[in-house]
């Protein structure tokens, strides 16, 4: 994806050299929002047919935020370089049988509608649920299936080719953006009010998004305490590639669209 903003300007430089994913490169961000219109707006969707959620319509803001507003989230560092990614793919992360936790990619995810947002991830999980798995999770298991220490040397070695050089392995689907652009992962629906995202060492993801739960909570409208129902959202974002305002940006996108999910319905021009 073309972009002409300079990615590489001298603090992302230093950056990039200073701050180790993941280990020291993480900015947290959290924040509580007012999604009772949305979840009406939901409400409506699923008595005309529709199966819309909360991640649906989260994970398509996220991909349209990338695109409009905080194009600096679409990148990730190669050999002390930030790059900008050709699309913005978006990774959501699902329950598998056994209680396993597996992934699902949308790509050009920013340019979908929320219908066909529904109808991909859909069909996405239903593959995956039947053992069509994706490169990445296909990897996963065959890294399984390694004895230890093995399992951990090759894993440096493809964590090293793959995202420190920025070189493919083609033959098993491994590329420096096999993980997308962003991550989604709704710990809401296991039960969890909030979460604290990890960034993947093994991903490029520049930032994860994670959903809590609903509640209905006390909340000022117009100076009036009235119930509203309330939920968390928090982000992990790579240091490396942004800071905190680009976090910022991200979150007032998403509350834009949290009050306008209309918005989603017709592609972005």
């Amino acid at each position: 994806m073309k972009t002409t903003l300079d990615l590489n300007n001298s603090w992302r430089s230093v950056a990039s050299a200073i701050y180790k994913k993941t280990s020291d490169s993480k900015i947290l961000g959290q924040a509580e929002v007012d999604v009772t219109e949305l979840e009406e707006y939901i409400s409506r969707k699923r008595k005309e047919g529709k199966k819309v959620t909360l991640t649906h319509v989260l994970t398509l803001a996220a991909a349209r935020a990338l695109k409009y507003e905080v194009p600096e989230l679409n990148t990730y560092v190669v050999r002390g370089k930030i790059i900008s990614r050709p699309q913005i793919d978006a990774v959501v992360s699902v329950l598998l049988e056994g209680s396993v936790m597996g992934s699902v990619k949308i790509p050009n995810a920013d340019q979908v509608t929320l219908d066909e947002m529904i109808e991909m991830t859909a069909s996405q999980i239903k593959s995956a649920r039947s053992g069509e798995e994706n490169s990445v999770m296909d990897m996963k298991a065959r890294m399984a299936r390694v004895p230890w220490p093995f399992r951990n040397w090759i894993f440096s070695f493809l964590r090293f080719y793959t995202l420190n050089m920025g070189w493919s392995i083609k033959k098993y689907g491994l590329t420096p953006n096999s993980f997308g652009s962003f991550l989604v992962s709704n710990v809401g629906t296991l039960g969890l009010d909030l979460g604290f995202p990890s960034l993947m060492p093994i991903s490029n993801v520049s930032f994860v998004l994670m959903l809590g739960a609903v509640h209905k909570k006390p909340w000022v409208v117009n100076d009036e305490v009235v119930p509203r129902k309330i939920m968390w959202i928090g982000s992990a974002l790579d240091h490396r590639v942004c800071d905190g305002s680009h976090g910022g940006r991200l979150f007032r996108y998403l509350k834009y669209i949290i009050k306008n999910p209309h918005l989603l319905e017709t592609k972005p021009e």
